[in-house]
């Protein structure tokens, strides 16, 4: 299938589209069935409940969503109520929009999911404001808005009850295509002509996007009940095909090496362009079987890589034979890890086309799945303890607060249009957390209302039919929930002609709608951007120690589980995977909070190049250790190594100075001091005792010079 091709119709089987059919169709349906019944003004009413509530309709599990709509329809209400009596007077207005920007604002400790019910409540609020309502018509008002949101709650529970393993597979087909992307990122690296710290910045941005799908995964998959306790064939899959998909991720980590010294090595051989083409060939085939899981279809080929892999092989032993001064086992231990790969790519394709693979695999029952999974508390005192300036959450939640206040007096004094709510709406989207954020927002709100605009203002100019122009309302609705989380420009730019084309069917005049919208975005984006560098500002670089600190706690405890297989221990599986999990987590953390950094103003971007180079050798690092750990834990039988383990611990040891210097605790660990003492009467080291040691060198020099990067940050 053309690449092309096959990008289009997996797009149109993403979670993406789904929810833009969803979202829109459960906004859609009230007016167009009340239109139908000349009750067009309660269907507005119903729709604007439903338009409110979706903001929470984000992907988990349905118990999730069934509880934070449930909460956000009791917001809803509250709020519109409280609101529709707050705007008789303009400075009650004024100090309830003041009051609950920072109250909903500070839903940010809770959690991205009470986050979104902050926005809804906001958003009602926002709609409110402007809304001409006597006092005893606000009751009525706020109950029928709560209708509407009841009903989304109802439509999207029912949506999800229908097919309710969709979701989790849809999800899990983008992961697989995640990894597809970072695998030939890693190819190129055996490519001489690639700049290799260029991939490396390609490589900690891919990070984070397979992080962020796997947490994903791991939510829609792990947190529920009957996706982890039903035997059907749907949910045995699901697990089976995640729990291989996180193995072979580990598995392409793993393959990292010196890439420099390999180059310099090989490079006049053609075997790592050799390398660089199976490893292409093999994320090929991971599109493939994202593509199959994405559209639920059969696949009938599968590349066999036997022959290539064979051909590989020949090679290697060619060199073996022509250069016999020098060991060349990192050529066959990269050969061993593409044979691992493409068994791993294998095994995942036959789920999916025979049924026997799949009756005959187990789900593990040595890994215990709950706790791969976050469980948010949502105790009150976490909200009492982040109400002080210490707290990133508390700050941005005064900086919400005073900025809405701002724009609701440039609404009232400078922006006197019909709908003035929109400097509000715009501000409301735009302020994140972070400067970068914010900033990165504000370009894309700005440029999608300019072109959405123009899009709008054409359509409704020189195609006056208005079933034309409802189809295009609905065809720029679905677009604009489809891309929300995919790519924020293209949403807005499908957003602003369907807004557009909604007010000339409500008899608002075009050209005043489109110029009084683009000059509120205006009047929002300037507060917003100006006030996330003065009022409050958070930089990347004064949280950047804790980021850090997470790192290395979190490699300290993944080179445990190799200092405990050397000692002769089995290694629990379900403690390996977690510390493993913790090392990708984290690490994916620390990637996208330099991603952030290198989007702040120069002036604030401190120690920007001793950052990035913490960021390159923590991947390093990981993937060392990941080459390590998945040879070691996978045996049934553990070999001591005393020499090995000696290397180990001196390496945690320099990683544990690193942590207290970022003001962590010590990590202690006992294997035994008796096992390190041991000597033992070997023969000659085998050339993978000798390779083993190199690692394990290597790993110990990296980690000293992470403590030099570290000790430059910190001055």
């Amino acid at each position: 299938m053309n690449i092309n091709t096959r990008e289009i119709k997996s797009f149109f089987y993403s979670q993406y589209f789904s929810d833009g059919l969803r979202i829109s169709a459960g906004i859609l349906l009230p007016s167009l069935v009340l239109l139908e019944f000349n009750l067009f003004d309660l269907g507005l009413t119903l729709s604007l409940g439903a338009l409110c509530i979706c903001v929470i309709d984000n992907p988990g599990p349905v118990t999730h969503k069934r509880n934070s709509m449930g909460v956000g329809n009791l917001c809803l209400f509250v709020v519109a109520a409280i609101t529709g009596f707050a705007r008789l007077n303009i400075f009650t207005l004024g100090l309830e929009i003041t009051a609950f920007s920072f109250l909903f604002s500070m839903f940010t400790v809770y959690g991205n999911r009470a986050a979104s019910v902050g926005t809804s409540s906001l958003l009602i609020m926002i709609f409110m404001m402007d809304k001409a309502l006597p006092a005893s018509g606000v009751l009525a008002y706020s109950a029928t808005i709560l209708a509407g949101g009841v009903w989304y709650m109802i439509f999207s529970l029912v949506f999800f009850g229908i097919r309710p393993y969709r979701a989790a597979q849809q999800t899990l087909g983008e992961s697989v295509s995640d990894i597809a992307k970072f695998l030939r990122i890693k190819a190129d690296f055996y490519i001489p002509e690639k700049d290799i710290d260029e991939n490396y910045r390609k490589l900690v941005s891919q990070q984070i996007q397979v992080s962020q799908h796997q947490d994903a995964v791991r939510e829609m998959v792990f947190k529920s009940r009957l996706l982890v306790r039903e035997s059907t064939g749907a949910s045995r899959l699901l697990v089976l095909t995640f729990v291989d998909l996180v193995d072979m991720y580990e598995q392409i980590m793993a393959t990292h090496y010196d890439y420099s010294h390999i180059r310099e090595k090989y490079e006049g051989t053609g075997i790592l362009n050799e390398i660089a083409r199976i490893l292409h060939h093999m994320a090929d085939e991971l599109d493939d079987i994202a593509y199959i899981v994405l559209s639920n279809t059969r696949h009938r080929h599968m590349k066999d890589f036997n022959v290539e892999l064979e051909k590989l092989k020949l090679k290697i032993d060619d060199i073996d034979k022509n250069n016999l001064e020098t060991s060349h086992l990192v050529l066959k231990k990269i050969l061993i890890n593409l044979r691992t790969l493409s068994e791993s790519i294998n095994n995942i394709y036959n789920y999916y086309n025979s049924k026997a693979a799949l009756k005959s695999t187990e789900v593990r029952g040595d890994v215990e799945y709950s706790q791969f999974v976050t469980h948010q508390d949502y105790a009150p005192h976490i909200f009492f303890d982040n109400l002080t300036l210490g707290s990133s959450a508390f700050k941005h939640a005064l900086r919400v607060s005073l900025v809405c206040l701002i724009g609701f007096i440039t609404a009232k004094t400078v922006a006197q249009g019909h709908h003035s709510y929109w400097v509000l709406l715009t501000i409301i989207v735009i302020l994140k957390p972070g400067f970068s954020l914010s900033k990165q927002r504000n370009y894309q709100r700005l440029i999608g209302t300019i072109g959405g605009g123009a899009i709008g203002i054409m359509i409704l100019s020189f195609i006056p039919n208005t079933t034309a122009q409802f189809i295009f309302l609905m065809v720029f609705m679905i677009g604009a929930y489809s891309f929300q989380r995919l790519n924020y420009v293209v949403s807005v730019i499908f957003m602003t002609p369907y807004v557009l084309i909604l007010f000339k069917f409500l008899g608002v005049g075009l050209l005043n709608v489109a110029q009084e919208r683009i000059l509120d975005t205006l009047i929002g984006s300037s507060i917003a951007l100006i006030a996330s560098y003065i009022i409050f500002p958070t930089w990347e670089f004064e949280q950047i120690q804790e980021t850090l600190r997470d790192v290395i706690v979190a490699n300290i405890n993944y080179l445990v589980t190799i200092a405990e297989s050397l000692s002769g221990k089995t290694t629990d599986t379900t403690r390996y995977k977690l510390a493993r999990k913790e090392v990708y987590v984290k690490s994916a953390n620390l990637s996208a909070t330099f991603e952030r950094m290198t989007s702040e103003p120069k002036s604030k971007q401190r120690k920007i190049k001793e950052v990035h180079k913490f960021v390159v050798l923590n991947h390093i690092l990981s993937s060392y250790i990941a080459n390590i750990a998945s040879g070691l834990i996978k045996k049934e039988t553990q070999q001591l190594h005393p020499e090995a383990l000696k290397l180990v611990k001196k390496s945690i040891s320099v990683l544990n100075e690193i942590n207290k210097k970022l003001h962590g605790e010590n990590i202690e660990f006992n294997i035994g001091k008796s096992i390190i003492n041991i000597d033992t009467e070997k023969a000659e080291p085998s050339a993978e005792d000798n390779l083993l040691k190199e690692q394990l060198g290597f790993i110990n020099k990296i980690s000293y010079d992470i403590a030099k990067v570290t000790d430059n940050i910190l001055q």
